[in-house]
């Protein structure tokens, strides 16, 4: 998956109005235009798409996690330069406040079992000899899982 693919569906998934994703950089103390967020969010076939960078995702994580959890104390964390999507599902796993149970069930919504060891192997620090590397298809499912949670009534016709 993209990065612009998963600003894509974040957006869609917690319904996102254009100010709203660039209030979202503002709470990570990043400045960005209406305009850019529309470049970001346009498919990757339309001549005005613009490739939104892993800073930019990382920056927009990091909002998202001070816009749904609230700001921590002291500096704010540095957006990373490089993204993973273990990195990605962990700052998500964050701005959620989801537990590992949490995760278990929201995959379980839309049918990809994982067990408890699975997916603690996706949050351990990559040098670790049980770090494990998320799959795209782990990342869809489980922002897939949240948007059922989210917006079930969108996602019936996916279920028929």
């Amino acid at each position: 998956m993209t990065n612009n693919d998963i600003l894509r569906r974040i957006r869609y998934t917690f319904d996102f109005k254009d100010a709203e994703m660039v209030a979202i950089y503002a709470a990570a103390d990043h400045e960005v235009t209406r305009s850019q967020v529309v470049a970001w969010l346009k498919k990757e076939d339309d001549t005005d798409s613009v490739k939104c960078s892993d800073k930019e995702l990382a920056i927009f994580l990091n909002g998202l996690i001070n816009t749904k959890r609230g700001r921590r104390e002291g500096e704010q964390p540095q957006p990373e330069n490089r993204l993973t999507n273990n990195m990605v599902f962990m700052k998500l796993r964050i701005a959620l406040n989801m537990k590992a149970e949490d995760i278990l069930d929201t995959l379980k919504l839309v049918d990809f079992n994982l067990s408890k060891h699975e997916l603690s192997a996706f949050f351990r620090k990559p040098d670790n000899k049980h770090y494990r590397e998320c799959k795209d298809q782990i990342l869809r499912n489980f922002l897939f899982g949240v948007q059922c949670q989210l917006r079930p009534q969108d996602t019936q016709q996916f279920q028929d």
